[in-house]
C-alpha cells in the first residue's frame, strides 16, 4: 500500500459503550475506496493525555494521514483541536471567518433576538480557535473541521466533528483541502470485490484459500478478509488493478468449490436480490419468534414500499389462529413450533395481506421454552408463493436468544431467495 492512514475516534461515551461508534468504520470505508490503506482505528476517551498518546502512536507508525472524529463541541471536554495543536507544535488563533459562520448558525436558530448570552459567546470563541497554518473546514453543524498539513516527521491531521451526519456532509470538502489532498496523493488504484455465501463456514473456506495459495498466480498480491455475519460469509478482496487476473482466478476457484453456497459475486445483498427477483410481485411476513425482524430487514432497503405489503407478528397462538387462520387444533396437536403451523402461517399471511409471496417463522428463541425433540434454537419456516405448494423447513441454530433470532431472520430471507430463484417461481407468475 502506497498511502497509509490511521483513525482516532474520541469520546468517553463511545469508550464506555454507551453509544456505538459509527464514524470510524465509515471513514475507514471511504479511505479504502480512495485507495488509502487504513492501518489503525482506535478509540480513546475525552482525556488530553490519552488523545495525545494516540496521535503520537499513529505518528510512530509512519502514517501519511491521521483522521480524528469527535471532541469539537463547545463544552470543556471537547479538546481535540487543542490537543492536535499541541501535537503538531502550533499555536492557536481565532479564525474570524469561522467565528462569523458559527455565530450565523446559532442566530439562525431564532433563540436570540438581541445580544448573545456570555456562555454562548464563550462557546463560539472556543470553537473558532484553529492551529496556526491549518485550514478550517466550514461547519455543517456548529463545529468546524480542521486540516493540518504534514510537516517533517509528522503526518497530516484531519479533524472532523462527532455527529455522523456532520462527518458525512463535511467529508467531500475535507478531501479537497490541500493538506489532505497532498497526504493521499501517493495512493494507488485499487479495486475491492465482495463474494457473499450462505451456509459456508470460514473453516471450509480456509481450506480453499490454502489451495489458492498454490494454485493462483499472484495470490500474494490479493488482500483477502472474511467476516461471518448472521450466517452469511463475506469474502472481501482488495487489490491493485494489475492483480485483476489473480482475483479472477481466485473467484473461479471459490465458485468451483462452493458455488452452491455462493449467492452473490458482486456484493449484492440478499435484500437486493429478493427485490430484483420479486420484479413487480409483493411480499408479506408472518413472524412469531423473530418478532418482526424479517419485515424489518425487508423494509430497511430503500424503495421497499414498492413490494413489501406488511407483516403480522403472531407471537401468541390466539393471533396465529384469529388473524392468520391457523386451525387451533393444529397448534394443539403439533405445537406452535412445527412445519405444519409454519405453512399455515405463511398461507394465512399471503391471504390476509394479499401478497404474492409470504414467509413465516415460528420457533424457540430461548432461553426457556424447550420441548421434547424441540430444543432451544429450533425454528420452523414456511414460504408461500402464488401458484405453488408452500415449502417448509426446520432448522436449529446455536447461541443465545439474540443470536437465534438474528440467524433465523437471515435464514428466512435466504429461503425466500431460494424460492424466487427456482424455475417454478417463474412458471407461477
Amino acid at each position: 500500500m502506497s498511502t497509509r492512514a490511521g483513525i482516532v475516534v474520541t469520546g468517553t461515551e463511545v469508550l464506555g459503550g454507551r453509544i456505538t461508534d459509527r464514524n470510524g468504520p465509515w471513514v475507514s470505508a471511504r479511505l479504502l475506496e480512495l485507495g488509502v490503506d487504513v492501518a489503525h482505528l482506535t478509540v480513546c476517551g475525552d482525556r488530553p493525555a490519552d488523545l495525545l498518546a494516540q496521535l503520537r502512536f499513529m505518528a510512530d507508525q509512519g502514517l501519511d494521514l491521521i483522521v480524528t472524529t469527535g471532541g469539537l463541541g463547545p463544552t470543556a471536554d471537547d479538546l481535540t483541536v487543542a490537543v492536535v495543536a499541541e501535537f503538531t507544535g502550533r499555536a492557536m488563533h481565532t479564525d474570524p471567518a469561522v467565528r462569523a459562520r458559527i455565530e450565523a448558525v446559532i442566530r439562525g436558530w431564532g433563540k436570540y433576538d438581541d445580544g448573545l448570552p456570555a456562555p454562548v459567546v464563550a462557546a463560539i470563541d472556543k470553537q473558532s480557535l484553529i492551529p496556526a497554518g491549518a485550514e478550517a473546514i466550514a461547519p455543517t453543524g456548529t463545529a468546524p473541521g480542521v486540516a493540518v498539513p504534514a510537516t517533517d516527521g509528522l503526518p497530516a491531521v484531519l479533524v472532523l466533528p462527532g455527529p455522523p451526519h456532520e462527518v458525512h456532509e463535511m467529508w467531500p470538502t475535507a478531501l479537497a483541502t490541500p493538506a489532505v489532498a497532498a497526504a493521499v496523493a501517493g495512493r494507488g488504484e485499487y479495486r475491492q470485490e465482495m463474494i457473499l455465501a450462505y451456509g459456508l463456514s470460514e473453516a471450509d473456506l480456509a481450506v480453499t484459500l490454502r489451495e489458492a495459495e498454490k494454485a493462483v498466480a499472484g495470490y500474494t498480491d490479493l488482500e483477502i478478509t472474511t467476516c461471518m455475519r448472521g450466517g452469511e460469509l463475506e469474502i472481501v478482496t482488495r487489490y491493485q488493478v494489475a492483480a485483476d487476473p489473480a482475483y479472477r482466478s481466485l473467484s473461479e476457484l471459490v465458485l468451483a468449490r462452493h458455488g452452491d453456497r455462493v449467492y452473490s459475486t458482486d456484493g449484492s445483498t440478499v435484500d437486493d436480490l429478493i427485490a430484483a427477483l420479486l420484479d413487480g410481485r409483493t411480499i408479506g411476513t408472518a413472524e412469531s419468534c423473530t418478532g418482526g425482524l424479517v419485515a424489518g430487514r425487508l423494509t430497511d432497503r430503500p424503495g421497499s414500499s414498492a413490494y413489501v405489503l406488511g407483516g403480522v407478528v403472531s407471537y401468541a397462538n390466539e393471533v396465529k389462529s384469529g388473524v392468520l387462520g391457523v386451525p387451533p387444533e393444529l397448534i394443539e396437536k403439533l405445537g406452535a413450533v412445527s412445519e405444519e403451523v409454519a405453512a399455515a402461517m405463511a398461507d394465512g399471511a399471503r391471504r390476509v395481506l394479499g401478497s404474492d409471496v409470504a414467509v413465516s417463522t415460528t420457533g424457540i428463541a430461548g432461553p426457556g421454552g424447550a420441548r421434547p425433540g424441540k430444543p432451544v434454537g429450533t425454528v420452523c419456516f414456511g414460504v408461500a408463493v402464488a401458484g405453488r405448494e408452500t415449502v417448509t423447513v426446520t432448522r436449529r441454530f446455536p447461541g443465545d436468544r439474540e443470536t437465534v433470532r438474528r440467524l433465523a431472520t437471515a435464514s428466512a430471507l435466504h429461503l425466500v431467495l431460494a424460492a424466487l430463484r427456482t424455475p417454478e417461481a417463474d412458471a407461477a407468475r
